[in-house]
């Protein structure tokens, strides 16, 4: 490819990221074609994972992942947080200071992905990407009752940044093995 871009001058810009979302597009029809949904397609694949060997099992975790009672509420869930995320003002971190919690829900959705986020990781650095997010539909319980009784923006902005960075925190956690968010209705 390198020895041919010469011929073409300046008619093609930045070919490397034209040949990438060629090789993508095809790869998305092809898994499409696979009986893959485009929600799997697309939630893995947002991701781009590095190695292409990977996305199979990518798909099938995700795919495993979905079968559960809880993926529909998590997937959801994990919309809601990247909403908030891209909507504050500034640059979050997934940084949480334990003393700062001040919510009975926000101390419950910690101290589960204290529990949780090590597990999914682990599982994920093994390529056990099923049991990765398998692990995940524990924070359902947590997640929701956050969403039910705490406010994200305090007018406190040290609470403010430490409740994002929870958020991030469980962002972070969520979407390692596929963009959960694609799952979403």
């Amino acid at each position: 490819i390198e020895a041919v871009l010469p011929a073409f001058g300046e008619l093609i810009s930045n070919p490397a990221e034209h040949l990438l979302v060629f090789f993508s597009d095809r790869l998305a029809v092809s898994l499409r074609e696979q009986g893959y949904s485009a929600q799997e397609v697309d939630a893995v694949l947002a991701l781009q994972p590095a190695r292409l060997g990977e996305v199979p099992r990518r798909l099938a975790a995700v795919r495993a992942f979905a079968a559960l009672p809880e993926s529909t509420a998590l997937a959801a869930a994990n919309k809601r947080v990247g909403n908030i995320l891209k909507k504050a003002d500034t640059a979050v971190h997934a940084k949480v200071d334990e003393t700062l919690l001040q919510e009975t829900a926000e101390r419950a959705l910690y101290a589960a992905l204290q529990s949780v986020a090590p597990q999914a990781q682990l599982a994920f650095e093994q390529g056990d990407y099923t049991a990765s997010l398998q692990v995940l539909a524990a924070l359902r319980t947590p997640v929701d009752a956050f969403f039910d009784s705490v406010m994200v923006n305090a007018d406190d902005a040290a609470l403010k940044t430490n409740r994002l960075g929870l958020l991030a925190t469980l962002h972070q956690a969520m979407n390692q093995v596929a963009d959960l968010s694609r799952l979403a209705a």
